[in-house]
């Protein structure tokens, strides 16, 4: 890339931080339903299984918007995209907060699922033009760890604000937030650093975009990327966006505030691994080995999980900070899935590795529901369901074959030494 301007380099900083900001949104949404799933189910009058399809609604949309995000972002740049988007996730969370009923509940997450599906391609596509190629996996990295703020409020922070002063009013303020994130993107964030201190025209040759995704979609070395997004995060958000809550409570007897804080060190440990794996990743300037020991590890956890074993706390304590940490490992499928597909298609490239784990989620989460249901005998406690520990059980070892998924295909990815070897592939 060509040496920048001083003024250059200060807006890049400026529209990173804005856009990583804007992620914590994206975060918050997609894993705050596990932090008042009980809230949710009393409010609404719930079962599993429609509990499911509530907080599943958001990757549904996520899942159908990766590819038109790619697509967009790669020809009418992020800047646009980005506005929209939180205009529309702020108008989600609004009808969220004030939805009378299941249904119009439905309908707020289904456009904040559609508000915030742009803000992580639009990221990356911004460090792609932005910054050097060097540094990719590393910035990721910090995004992600600032991203994640939004996730660990979605546990503890949420948990105990929704028992003090109900969620409805929450989720009205996280609206109104989206909207100041959408005013700024718009104002700050420029899509290439030519752009600066010049007015912007809209970029699209419609002759182009379908043979580009083709031809990410037909690279071989593409796929591995998405399997192992597909089988790690696909577990991931599926378990930590609803059920995790529950389960610790339900299989180990923990208090709603105890079981909160197991997810927000999850969510933590999975903030600092982004930035840890990514950093590690650039400097050794390997990802192959990365990501086979972090998925590995990652499926170890997640037979522990689905043995229902007691521990301490300070051992699940532990146990759920690892868990973290591994997880962070699929963080490296979009600097993979990058660095095997032309430069210029780095927004397509990154949300079609994204996809993978969004339409897993989408599928598993009420799947996991439906799963709980059938194995209920009948039990209430507190007004809920109560699932006893076969019927967790029988919901968890899908997510561990999900992962086992992920673990296989971390050996087929291609080596890329940290760099784009797109031109020695074709």
């Amino acid at each position: 890339m060509q040496p920048l301007t001083p003024e250059q380099k200060n807006r890049r900083w400026l529209a990173l931080g804005i856009v990583a900001s804007a992620y914590v949104l994206s975060f918050f949404q997609r894993f705050a339903p596990a932090g008042i799933a009980q809230d949710l189910a009393l409010s609404f009058a719930t079962s599993a299984a429609s509990l499911g399809v509530l907080a599943a609604t958001y990757f549904y949309v996520y899942t159908v918007m990766q590819i038109p995000t790619g697509i967009l972002v790669d020809t009418l740049g992020p800047r646009r995209i980005l506005m929209l988007g939180g205009l529309t996730g702020g108008i989600g969370s609004f009808l969220f907060g004030f939805a009378p009923s299941l249904e119009w509940a439905l309908v707020g997450r289904t456009l904040v699922g559609l508000g915030v599906s742009v803000t992580f391609i639009a990221m990356l596509k911004l460090i792609a033009v932005w910054f050097e190629e060097s540094r990719f996996a590393t910035l990721v990295g910090v995004s992600m760890l600032v991203g994640n703020l939004g996730s660990v409020l979605a546990g503890a922070p949420l948990s105990a604000l929704a028992q003090a002063t109900g969620w409805r009013g929450i989720f009205i303020a996280v609206g109104g937030i989206s909207l100041v994130f959408s005013v700024a993107c718009w104002l700050i964030v420029r899509d290439r650093p030519e752009d600066v201190g010049h007015r912007q025209g809209a970029r699209f040759d419609r002759t182009v975009v379908i043979g580009a995704l083709l031809s990410v979609v037909r690279n071989r070395a593409t796929w591995p990327a998405i399997w192992i997004n597909a089988g790690m995060s696909g577990a991931f958000f599926t378990f930590a966006g609803l059920w995790a809550t529950p389960y610790l409570m339900q299989v180990h007897g923990l208090s709603r505030a105890a079981a909160a804080t197991h997810l927000s060190l999850w969510f933590g440990g999975f903030a600092l691994g982004c930035f840890f794996i990514g950093t590690l990743s650039d400097r050794i300037g390997r990802r192959k080995p990365v990501l086979i020991v972090a998925s590995h590890l990652y499926v170890a956890i997640w037979l522990i999980l689905i043995s229902g074993i007691r521990m301490p706390l300070s051992l699940s304590h532990a146990l759920f900070t690892l868990l973290g940490l591994t997880t962070a490992g699929f963080s490296l499928t979009w600097a993979c899935a990058k660095e095997v597909n032309p430069p210029l298609l780095s927004g397509m490239s990154t949300s079609i590795a994204n996809l993978g784990g969004f339409l897993a989620a989408a599928l598993l989460q009420p799947l996991f529901g439906w799963l709980l249901d059938l194995g209920w005998h009948g039990e209430m406690l507190n007004g809920t369901r109560f699932y006893d520990l076969a019927a967790w059980r029988s919901g968890v070892a899908v997510l561990v074959g999900c992962a086992l998924v992920g673990a296989l295909a971390s050996w087929r990815i291609r080596e890329t030494r940290c760099r784009n070897i797109w031109k020695a592939t074709t």
